[in-house]
């Protein structure tokens, strides 16, 4: 015990202080954030849209931030190596916002949610297809940096980016928890809701709006984070038994946490020198998961 708190107090040059605090500490502080975020974004998405499989980039932020992402480093190979990753959060913020505009301009616009949906979605193919012309007509060498962001990364995280995500994430899920009651009328249906009193168009651009910048933050962090988003929620409600938001958005959040630190453990292969792209282990824990509530409901129901 003598030896690990050293580390912090008397080695502060040493390699196991440079390894916890520059690798380690950021890294597990990222799954943290990340495993706040996206549950609440998902949630809000199934919420709104009463759509079980619906998640965070149901919506096309994700292929938003990938389109950002494409143009920044396949049409801009010389671009790309002078900014660096600076530049791949950058583009994919800006990337993602794009749609998030887009889809708010649309909501005040739109009253049925299903179109709205159907829009989003339609937003997500024009992007991908762009996506996938760019990486056609690319240089193989500049793929390269793109794939790996869509893998998914805690690694590239550092106490700067740390900061602004803190600064964005833990307010904008503070502010679900001044909607939660109203969201649950939303799931007796929108015509109930109005009849209790509830502006259900500003409470839909509020939940798009608050699941987008959750959504939108992690992914131009760390790249697209797939099936936590989904499985959480369901997760959850499994658990506790209950559609009340009161009780589902905090014990989403711990339940969210602690599966994204146990998916970032895994995917650093513990005894070998290599790491995981965390989609990879976030997909292999969260399918199984979601199959399984699947058949559990289709038998209750039956």
């Amino acid at each position: 015990m003598e030896g690990f708190w050293d580390i912090f107090s008397n080695n502060s040059d040493s390699l196991w202080y440079n390894i916890i605090m520059n690798l380690r500490i950021p890294r597990a502080i990222t799954a943290l954030l990340v495993g706040l975020a996206l549950p609440i974004s998902g949630l809000l998405m199934q919420t709104l849209f009463k759509n079980p499989l619906a998640d965070p980039y149901i919506l096309g932020v994700s292929t938003g931030a990938s389109l950002g992402v494409a143009l920044f480093s396949l049409a801009g190979g010389i671009l790309s190596g002078l900014i660096g990753s600076i530049g791949i959060v950058f583009s994919a913020f800006l990337g993602s916002t794009s749609i998030i505009l887009l889809i708010l301009s649309l909501a005040t616009k739109v009253r049925s949610t299903i179109s709205l949906l159907l829009i989003g979605i339609m937003f997500g193919c024009i992007t991908a297809a762009i996506v996938n012309v760019l990486q056609y007509f690319s240089d193989p060498n500049e793929i390269h940096d793109f794939v790996l962001w869509t893998m998914g990364s805690f690694s590239n995280t550092n106490t700067n980016a740390l900061a602004v995500m803190s600064c964005i994430i833990l307010p904008t899920i503070l502010a679900t928890f001044i909607i939660s009651k109203q969201l649950d009328t939303i799931l007796l249906g929108e015509n109930y809701a109005r009849a209790l009193g509830v502006k259900t168009a500003k409470l839909r651009f509020t939940a798009i709006l608050i699941s987008s910048i959750l959504a939108s933050t992690v992914t131009a962090f760390t790249g697209p984070i797939g099936f936590i988003g989904l499985t959480v929620p369901h997760i959850t409600r499994f658990l506790f038994k209950t559609n009340c938001h009161k009780t589902i958005i905090p014990n989403a959040l711990l339940i969210g946490v602690n599966l994204m630190l146990l998916c970032d453990l895994i995917s650093q292969l513990p005894g070998l020198q290599l790491t995981l792209p965390i989609n990879t282990v976030t997909s292999i824990i969260g399918a199984p998961i979601v199959i399984l509530i699947i058949f559990r409901n289709t038998s209750t129901i039956d």
